[in-house]
């Protein structure tokens, strides 16, 4: 496979290797981006992937609580002219309202709207404004308690992110700090029992050939048992550690972690919900010359 500039760039962008690491690693793999990433971790040249999930559709997520319940639904448009649209903005606050009372997204889509589908409702819509729109995705959680956030808040429980945090013990504001905490730091999982035994497999298998290349090269090699007994299994927890949420530094005071601040608090954290516009989603960008071009042959 043939290793471009732009493939170049786009594994820099992610792991902020050197441009010719970056190209030694995609040569290395046949342009496997993948694989080349954690070539470049492996070698140590890359601390870690940075997030592939670049924010770039626009539209709105919207939060909406109900007693023990809290639903999170995110709708897509093309620009973010139309997502500041009052009468979009409705819509979406609608839909989540309609939300609440089914299970996932297709429900939602089929569900009633005032006479109407949510689907057809956003057909009519895309039909007035000319602009594409999608219902993407909704995420639901129960609890006790069960506390929203909205980061960059467009209107009322609407924004690019928001968040649900459910719990048992504490109150609403110990709450709204750890759905504060769940928007800036964006924990993959609650705890290591709620971590994807996948990528767990994943990191074990980087961490080991790091930590086996490095002894390889080192001046004073250590005995494989303190490799494989305390090396690895010290940089597994770190890992852990910063992926999770109970076990991260608590944004609100770095001193404690989430967990340990729970139960300061005396809460329970059961689950958490975040929803961020366009996250995964890749737009293509064109460059500016060739957009204007095109506008005047057309």
């Amino acid at each position: 496979m043939a290793i471009t500039a732009a493939l170049v760039k786009e594994l820099r962008d992610k792991t902020g290797a050197g441009m010719m690491d970056a190209k030694k690693a995609l040569t290395e793999n046949d342009g496997n981006m993948d694989a080349a990433i954690d070539w470049l971790r492996t070698k140590g040249l890359a601390k870690a992937a940075k997030k592939s999930g670049r924010t770039a559709a626009e539209g709105l997520v919207a939060v909406v609580v109900e007693g023990g319940k809290g639903v999170a639904i995110e709708v897509n448009s093309e620009t973010d002219f139309v997502a500041k649209n009052a009468e979009f903005q409705a819509m979406v606050s609608d839909i989540a309202k309609v939300a609440l009372g089914v299970d996932d997204v297709e429900a939602l889509k089929a569900a009633d709207l005032g006479g109407k589908s949510v689907a057809d409702t956003l057909t009519d819509k895309i039909a007035t404004v000319g602009e594409n729109m999608t219902l993407r995705r909704m995420a639901r959680i129960e609890g006790e308690q069960v506390v929203a956030y909205v980061h960059n808040a467009a209107a009322e429980g609407m924004g690019k992110i928001g968040v649900l945090v459910a719990m048992t013990g504490g109150d609403a504001a110990f709450g709204r700090q750890v759905a504060m905490h769940v928007a800036a730091v964006n924990p993959a999982a609650l705890s290591e029992a709620d971590m994807d035994p996948a990528v767990l497999e994943k990191e074990l298998a980087v961490q080991t050939a790091k930590a086996l290349d490095e002894n390889a090269t080192a001046t004073k090699p250590k005995p494989e048992a303190v490799i494989t007994n305390n090396i690895i299994p010290g940089r597994m927890k770190k890992f852990i550690s910063e992926s999770t949420l109970m076990g991260q530094a608590f944004v609100v005071n770095p001193d404690m972690t989430v967990e340990a601040a729970a139960e300061a608090a005396g809460a329970t954290i059961t689950g958490f919900v975040r929803l961020e516009v366009g996250e995964g989603i890749e737009k293509a960008e064109e460059d500016f010359a060739a957009e204007v071009a095109k506008v005047v042959q057309g």
